[in-house]
């Protein structure tokens, strides 16, 4: 009887140690690691919007000091970046379409009204000229680089978390497991914004 219960024992370990071995090894846990990587690679492209917005006072102040009659454009910038610093996306609302409809839009306004401002910016060689100003322009070109690269980031980031529980055998363990996680809508970039805005001063 003993010598039975210890088999039993044993096989019953050794079964234990397959499963999770099995279990390990099928992709249980693909699903929260690729959901993770998505919500931090969306914390990449708001970090990369919130350093362009971080520097939009200190440009609109040193070409208010050079162009003082472009008053229109530099309140234009002024609103643009206070809607787009108003929007905000975080993990737990990343899954709402019209909320990254509305961020995307309200960053889209903030880069037209950049722009403006940067053809503006031609008709003052002294502003052109000013070492604030080019220091400005470095930080901001490199700024719209990195909200690119974040960008793209995300998207691949959906994109493998997306295909994860759309095939199989991601799809059976969401079914089981990951219900509650949907289907993450990805950044759908404006026609034109899949290139950084040329900043030329």
């Amino acid at each position: 009887m003993n010598v039975r219960q210890s088999y039993r024992s044993r096989l019953q370990i050794a079964t234990l140690l397959v499963l999770a071995t099995l279990l390990t090894a099928c992709g249980i846990n693909n699903i929260p690691t690729l959901d993770e990587q998505a919500k931090a690679a969306w914390g990449q492209v708001q970090n990369q919007y919130q350093r362009r917005a971080d520097l939009i006072p200190n440009l609109v102040e040193t070409v208010k000091g050079y162009a003082k009659h472009e008053e229109e454009t530099l309140t234009a910038v002024i609103e643009a970046r206070a809607k787009a610093t108003s929007i905000q996306v975080d993990a737990s609302t990343l899954d709402n379409p019209e909320k990254l409809k509305q961020y995307q839009q309200a960053q889209d306004q903030l880069s037209g009204a950049l722009s403006r401002l940067m053809v503006v910016s031609e008709r003052y060689p002294d502003l052109k000229a000013n070492q604030n100003f080019l220091a400005l322009q470095s930080q901001l070109e490199g700024t719209e680089n990195r909200i690119a690269v974040a960008r793209r980031d995300f998207i691949l980031a959906v994109q493998k978390y997306n295909t994860e529980i759309r095939t199989f055998p991601g799809r059976l363990w969401h079914s089981v497991m990951y219900s509650d996680l949907p289907v993450r809508e990805t950044f759908e970039a404006t026609p034109g914004s899949e290139k950084a805005p040329q900043v030329k001063f």
